[in-house]
């Protein structure tokens, strides 16, 4: 029985785009002083009670691959955009994934509110490229995932609390729902939907220049969920986890690496842990760039997936 093609992309893509250029058109309120050109007068710029832009830069993170503020594979206990408490921040994003046989797209968009609550939409897309022939379902054949996600602080701040040792901690939940359910069920998955849910504690030391994160993931999702939920080797959720390290080369410059482990509950192939050394780029409040090394291990009939991530961020 031939597969129902993947539904148009366009809309939504043209739904993250506007709210791309609306987040870039925000006025830049809250511009540390230091970020002022010499001579530029700071009462033109700073707002006597900023709503948005109380953070420092780097500090709110950049947007991981399913939509949650953090690195590029795994969620941090801070809340998106660069809103404080008492403010509002958002985000909208793009992000690609090119290894050796496969290509991943995600974009979306996430609103932190208070400094307390983040929600997040975003959308992945797996392109099959060659792999798709060779196994009878056509060339480029793609796969979609949609991700609502959750996230809320539960204790401590990250970058206040210098003085304490304790961590920001955050819980978090991401609904995911894949478009090929006759597919992932023919491969050995159980289902087309699933629901992760995490524990994040980051902790940023400003002496050091170091950020440190931990997450711990209970989750059933077989690469991300791309190819499904649950599986004919192990079903049901399994903790996870998943840790980031970046050091802060300056105020608007950051290098690090993370590692993610991954449940194995397909007999029609292993699923191997993704890891990736990243650099990240934040010119102002607005913008950011992340690029990165990324190795996704095995991924259905071929092995060592590795190449480049991409992502751009732009936000308040």
């Amino acid at each position: 029985m031939p597969l129902n093609p993947t539904p148009t992309l366009f809309p939504l893509r043209r739904c993250v785009a506007a709210c791309a250029l609306a987040l870039l058109a925000m006025p830049a309120f809250a511009q540390e002083l230091s970020d002022l050109d010499p001579g530029e007068d700071p009462a033109t710029v700073e707002p006597a009670n900023p709503k948005t832009g109380g953070k420092l830069l780097l500090t709110a993170g950049v947007t991981q691959v399913e939509g949650a503020a953090g690195g590029g594979l795994t969620p941090w206990a801070t809340i998106g955009g660069y809103g404080e408490r008492g403010q509002i921040g958002a985000n909208a994003f793009y992000t690609r994934v090119d290894v050796d046989d496969y290509g991943l797209e995600s974009y979306g968009a996430m609103v932190g509110f208070h400094d307390r609550v983040e929600l997040s939409v975003s959308r992945q897309v797996f392109d099959t490229q060659d792999v798709g022939a060779a196994l009878g379902l056509g060339q480029g054949f793609e796969i979609s995932q949609d991700t609502l996600g959750v996230k809320v602080k539960l204790f401590g701040d990250a970058i206040l609390e210098q003085d304490r040792w304790l961590p920001q901690v955050a819980l978090g939940v991401q609904r995911k729902r894949n478009d090929r359910g006759a597919l992932v069920r023919a491969i050995g998955a159980k289902d087309d939907s699933g629901t992760d849910v995490y524990l994040s504690a980051t902790k940023l030391y400003l002496d050091k220049s170091l950020l440190l994160n931990a997450t711990v993931r209970f989750t059933e999702a077989n690469q991300f969920g791309i190819l499904g939920f649950g599986g004919d080797r192990n079903d049901g959720r399994s903790a996870q986890f998943e840790g980031s390290v970046a050091y802060l080369l300056d105020r608007r410059f950051a290098i690090g690496a993370e590692y993610r482990t991954k449940p194995d509950n397909l007999n029609i192939a292993d699923e191997d842990d993704a890891w990736d050394v990243f650099a990240a780029w934040t010119p102002n409040r607005h913008v950011s760039l992340t690029v990165a090394y990324v190795d996704l291990g095995n991924i259905v009939i071929r092995d060592r997936q590795r190449g480049v991530y991409a992502s751009l961020q732009v936000g308040f």
